[in-house]
């Protein structure tokens, strides 16, 4: 027996299989026996009953004996761009009726199909000027006594195709390998196969090739998706180990100090707001440590739920570090917490890599003898230098940027740390479920009251200027505005707007409005005079590349044009349009296209017009990317589903999810009869390169 993932053997060592084919299939990825099986048909070809030709209509399929009656030409006389047509009749059990075959760019065919020898047709007709025709066909002579061959009456698969491939060679390269392996090992526990009705994994995988029918290849694909997703879930929940502290904290309650920071705020926090400190306190006083991952919108709170759950901590005496991507969001966050929290006696400081000299090390050592409460910097905190004398509580902002060893980096100077990971990007509840397993996910959905939805306008070239109307109409209305561009200057593709060239257009077009020009070249110390200057109101507009996609947050304005946003991601359009829309104020987003459109970029840009909801964008971006694309992790061997959908199968998934959360509980060792099939294919053919699965 043998597992799947272990035929390692060349594609180029089947029979019939040479350098062209070989190219072609490593094209598409595919290089070993394992990769071949592992192709999904996209689609099946039902060849198992006769359609004869005279049953036919329009737009029907062919599956039949025909006879070769006649050969002709059309197209111009004494041209060689003349195309052949053949003529067939029907002969099969049901045979009546006559069909054209006519053979584009496929004159060769002439020698090929002979007038008075019966074939194998199968292909899709159509019918033009009164006479039935087919242009994609496939013709197989018909057995020595006149019968159908071996490839009629069965459900044959259709695979994506690349160069030279054929249909017929890749079928022909997986039934080769199918009849190398007497039988593929088990990979379920026979009480997961019985209770939620699977085949067994070889039976499975041969049906999935070449069902005997169309409704088993379901049966066989449900087997399979729950297989891949099965061992998604134990691997990533296998890792959701806490480190224990030991003792409980004592009873989940706000400290007196949390109690007078909400009492004292302007508002009143949001439900969702309520319910996440109330699961973020429950685990900061658990006997196990926290790792939680903070999701919401952007604009709905998540920052001022971290800095009330940093005062939980403190009120212990330890210490919380604020990590942040870059040092524009870090400084935004650090005038935040001090603008909130300083009042209260909470000392905070701001550590990056532009601190230096005497400043910086009179900052260490305050932070290591405990005279800073909040730490609050960017990759700055975990490097060597930095020692804390008691932290107790790590808060990683905008999560996805950083890598595994960058967090591990800083969760390492502590002892048994809190971790608290937020994000504005929503993650899917499908990939919460897998990928992100091991959290435990906290979400914020409702938004601050007042908040008026973003009116969102698609604008061709042929509308730009009814668009710079109307923003010069927000304009004298004081508002402001941001236009953002993919790049700095006209340097590479001539055809891109850039933030240089850009401005000195928009300052033409508004000569009496006050702006700045702000993008990733210039130091931090001016970047942040220029938002300073922004957020007083002394600037009306901003121009741009995607610095500004997070962190900056300006109730005033109102009006965000995004240049070429069909080069922009659906997660960083939606972070940008978020940087409007922060107050009562009626906001605008304008998403500016050219007119080569992708298919992809139409559905990002048809999604931003259709919605203002974070969760649903990140759903519909698992749709249009795939979950390696929002993870990350498309090259790390983990989330290379071929069977599941992450987008479809939420149901299995649940399924798969509280399989693995029972066997992790009553056998995690996997030692009883039944789940030593686990313990097997995890040591000899682990789905999942645990290596690689660091990825949320």
């Amino acid at each position: 027996m043998q597992y799947l993932r272990n035929l390692k053997d060349s594609i180029s060592t089947l029979p019939k299989v040479g350098p062209s084919a070989t190219k072609c299939y490593s094209e598409m990825g595919i290089f070993t026996f394992s990769d071949l099986l592992s192709l999904s048909p996209r689609a099946w070809e039902d060849r198992s009953m006769i359609h004869a030709l005279g049953e036919l209509e329009d737009g029907m399929t062919a599956n039949t004996l025909v006879e070769v009656v006649a050969h002709s030409y059309f197209g111009p006389k004494f041209s060689n761009k003349r195309t052949l047509k053949i003529l067939v009749k029907d002969v099969s059990q049901k045979g009546y009726g006559r069909l054209s075959l006519v053979c584009f760019g496929r004159n060769f065919l002439e020698k090929t199909l002979k007038v008075g020898h019966i074939y194998y047709l199968y292909g899709t007709v159509s019918r033009h000027m009164g006479e039935l025709q087919c242009s994609q066909f496939e013709m197989t002579p018909a057995t020595e006594d006149g019968d159908f061959p071996d490839s009629f009456g069965k459900i044959l698969p259709i695979y994506p195709l690349k160069g030279t491939l054929s249909q017929r060679i890749i079928r022909r390269d997986v039934l080769a390998i199918l009849s190398k392996v007497d039988r593929f090992e088990e990979e379920l526990p026979l009480s997961i196969r019985t209770k939620h009705s699977l085949l067994s994994f070889d039976e499975a995988l041969r049906i999935w090739h070449f069902p005997p029918s169309l409704s088993s290849h379901d049966h066989a694909r449900k087997t399979l998706a729950f297989s891949e997703l099965f061992y998604l879930q134990l691997v990533a929940r296998r890792r959701n180990v806490s480190l224990a502290r030991g003792t409980s904290q004592g009873p989940s309650t706000p400290t007196k100090l949390e109690l007078k920071f909400i009492e004292d705020l302007p508002f009143p926090l949001t439900a969702d707001q309520m319910t996440v400190l109330k699961e973020i306190r429950k685990d900061l006083d658990s006997e196990q440590a926290m790792n939680r991952l903070l999701q919401g919108d952007v604009g709905s709170g998540k920052t001022l739920v971290a800095w009330i759950s940093s005062l939980h901590v403190l009120s212990t005496g330890a210490q919380v570090a604020f990590m942040a991507p870059t040092e524009l969001l870090s400084r935004q966050h650090a005038e935040s917490a001090a603008r909130l929290l300083e009042p209260l006696g909470i000392r905070i400081a701001f550590l990056t890599g532009s601190v230096k000299g005497k400043e910086r090390k009179l900052l260490l050592q305050a932070i290591a003898k405990g005279n800073v409460d909040i730490i609050i910097g960017t990759h700055a905190l975990f490097s060597k230098e930095v020692s804390f004398k008691n932290l107790r509580y790590v808060i990683i902002d905008e999560q996805h940027r950083f890598g595994v060893e960058q967090r591990l980096a800083l969760l390492q100077k502590a002892e048994v740390p809190d971790l608290l990971l937020m994000t504005a990007t929503p993650i899917p509840r499908t990939l919460s479920l897998t990928v992100f397993g091991n959290l435990n996910v906290s979400t914020i959905r409702t938004m601050p009251p007042q908040r008026v939805p973003i009116v969102t306008h698609l604008v061709s070239e042929g509308s730009r200027e009814r668009m710079y109307k109307a923003i010069s109409v927000e304009f004298k209305r004081g508002h402001q505005a941001y236009f953002v561009y993919p790049r700095i200057d006209d340097t590479g593709e001539s055809n891109l707007r850039d933030v240089t060239n850009m401005f000195e257009f928009l300052k033409e077009h508004y000569p009496q409005v006050p702006s700045a020009l702000i993008h990733s070249k210039l130091d931090e110390e001016e970047k942040m005079a220029i938002l300073k200057n922004y957020q007083e109101g002394k600037l009306q507009y901003l121009v741009s590349t995607s610095v500004v996609e997070v962190g900056i947050d300006i109730p005033n304005a109102t009006c965000m044009v995004i240049e070429h946003a069909d080069r922009f991601g659906l997660s960083a359009l939606h972070q940008l349009r978020g940087r409007v829309g922060r107050s009562h104020l009626q906001s605008y987003c304008f998403l500016v296209f050219g007119n080569d459109l992708t298919d992809d970029a139409k559905q990002r840009l048809k999604v931003m017009k259709e919605s203002n909801d974070g969760f649903y964008i990140a759903e519909q971006d698992l749709v249009i990317r795939g979950p390696g694309e929002i993870t990350g992790t498309r090259q790390s061997g983990f989330l290379r589903l071929h069977y599941a959908s992450l987008s479809e199968d939420l149901d299995l998934i649940e399924q798969a999810r509280k399989e693995a959360d029972r066997i992790l509980l009553t056998d995690p060792a996997f030692l009883t009869e039944d789940n030593s099939v686990i313990r097997r294919t995890l040591s000899e053919s682990s789905p999942f390169e645990e290596e690689n699965q660091e990825v949320f």
